[in-house]
């Protein structure tokens, strides 16, 4: 709801959440805080995949969610959507699926609430340029972390867990 004094958001409701079938329990919460041009990506846990509810608290950005699961008809394939603080809008982002994202306004707040828990040594990324992926970033000087940059391509995420 927003009038002439701002807004006023509720963005969880465990029964509204349940009625579409989205019934878990939030383990952690996170904030992350990015410049323009900053994509962060393709990240997921290898093992006891997480669920995340992502929403731009601040900023506009394109989120990209691409499906990881063994099986799927939709195998190595993305869906994005542009989250910002006009919208409101969030994605929940099902286990088995790789989540990233880039910055498209001055600067960003994301917002991750996740379901399950943070597995240091199970934490991994596909590179988020991956020719395999043909992602549609809108940013033409993408700012990239050592990590991400370094992340294994899909074809070696195939090779080694053959998907999750």
């Amino acid at each position: 709801m927003e009038d002439n004094r701002g807004y006023f958001l509720k963005s969880l409701e465990k029964d509204v959440f349940k009625e579409w079938g989205l019934d878990a329990e939030i383990y952690e919460d996170f904030e992350s805080y990015s410049k323009k041009d900053v994509i962060r990506g393709m990240h997921f846990q290898t093992k006891n995949p997480q669920i995340k509810i992502v929403r731009a608290i601040k900023g506009t950005i394109h989120d990209v969610i691409v499906d990881l699961r063994k099986g799927s008809p939709a195998f190595g394939k993305y869906v994005d959507v542009i989250l910002s603080e006009e919208n409101h809008n969030s994605v929940w982002v099902p286990n088995g699926f790789a989540h990233g994202f880039e910055v498209l306004s001055e600067d960003a707040i994301v917002s991750y609430k996740c379901i399950g828990k943070y597995l240091k040594g199970y934490d991994t990324g596909i590179r988020w340029d991956d020719k395999k992926f043909a992602i549609q970033w809108k940013t033409k000087e993408p700012i990239v972390s050592e990590k991400d940059a370094a992340a294994m391509t899909f074809d070696e995420f195939v090779h080694e867990y053959k998907g999750l």
